[in-house]
């Protein structure tokens, strides 16, 4: 599978690159040249970096639970499309953190803020930070509400006053349009199958639910950036990301789980850095290596 790039194969999306640190699947020549560019017009340099933060971790994170499969998916085909899925989003959390550091102004990159954070810098909604547990329905029933969310959101920001947003977006767009395709159909074959998989799919959705709502709660850095031109407000995504959801549900033959949404602290989620130890758990397996040899390249 190509993981929705046009015509580019997995090997020509691997080759031509003379930087040592470069991270497989970024793809991203003209945003990478656009890093440096001013801040829009009536948009605050730190509103800007939080918001690429928070898009950024958000991708970055997932992709680092999509290859928790690597090796394990139930079929070859199956590891191969959970590994470009990750690819695709570790591009585009690779330009969105490398345009948050520069805009930061504190001499930070995309590795410092990938692997040099602890949980509580990390601005990333909750769906993203549990792992799986190797179950498949889950990494499906996540995927089908992450991408589609995304999806409508990324299409929102192609008109971005930023630069690396509205380019991030524009590719950004046909790739999470093959995510979603994917857990689409994987949902519809495991609903609509045997009792076993229609049941698994339906836990793996239970287990997910509780995460939707903060994906459309709106932050303070958003709302002032909406009014300048740079950002999406994700509550208008709502009624979408739910037609979406509930077609799917409809034809694979499931129902929404009538599951409590999970809570705040104090009216404060993942957008500002409050986390589960979950997150922490993820961070300590992604970040290890950078952390025991923080010189080393590659």
């Amino acid at each position: 599978m190509s993981g929705g790039h046009d015509d580019e194969s997995v090997y020509d999306g691997l080759t031509g690159h003379d930087d040592p640190r470069w991270a497989f699947g970024s793809g991203f020549a003209e945003s990478e040249a656009d890093i440096v560019a001013p801040v829009p017009d009536g948009a605050e340099p730190a509103d800007l970096a939080a918001y690429c933060q928070m898009l950024g971790d958000d991708a970055l994170v997932l992709s680092h639970r999509l290859t928790e499969w690597v090796s394990n998916a139930p079929e070859l085909e199956e590891e191969v499309a959970l590994a470009n899925i990750a690819l695709d989003l570790l591009g585009q959390a690779r330009v969105l953190l490398a345009r948050a550091g520069h805009v930061e102004g504190a001499g930070r990159d995309e590795d410092d803020l990938a692997y040099r954070r602890d949980a509580a810098g990390f601005r990333c909604v909750g769906l993203v930070e549990p792992s799986d547990e190797l179950d498949f329905a889950r990494a499906i029933a996540r995927l089908l509400m992450f991408s589609t969310w995304r999806l409508a959101l990324l299409a929102r920001l192609e008109g971005s006053a930023d630069p690396v947003i509205a380019a991030v977006a524009a590719k950004g767009v046909k790739e999470v349009t093959y995510h979603r395709d994917y857990a689409a159909r994987w949902t519809l074959r495991l609903g609509d199958g045997t009792a076993e998989s229609h049941g698994r799919m339906q836990d793996g959705l239970a287990w997910a639910w509780p995460y939707l709502d903060e994906l459309f709660r709106t932050t303070d850095q958003e709302r002032r950036l909406v009014a300048a031109g740079v950002a999406a407000d994700p509550a208008d995504t709502r009624d979408e990301v739910d037609s979406v959801i509930d077609q799917v549900l409809e034809r694979a033959t499931l129902t929404r789980p009538d599951v409590r949404p999970a809570g705040t602290l104090g009216g404060r989620g993942g957008r500002q850095g409050v986390h589960t130890e979950k997150l922490e758990d993820a961070l300590a397996v992604m970040q290890s290596l950078a952390r025991k040899h923080p010189e080393a390249t590659w």
